[in-house]
């Protein structure tokens, strides 16, 4: 049972991981200020999340 858990706690920081990557490339593609400032703000939970702080 320790290993199925092992499995998906790397599944879902994978999973978290590839949201991450896609948010940051949208952030980086956008030209307008307030798009820009939605993607920082959607991105704060998800980094969060990835490194474990909350």
């Amino acid at each position: 049972m320790d290993f199925l858990t092992t499995i998906v706690t790397i599944l879902y920081y994978l999973f978290i991981a590839y949201i991450v990557f896609i948010l940051v490339l949208n952030l980086i593609k956008s030209k307008t200020w307030e798009k820009e400032i939605l993607y920082i703000i959607v991105l704060i939970p998800f980094l969060l999340r990835l490194f474990r702080l909350k």
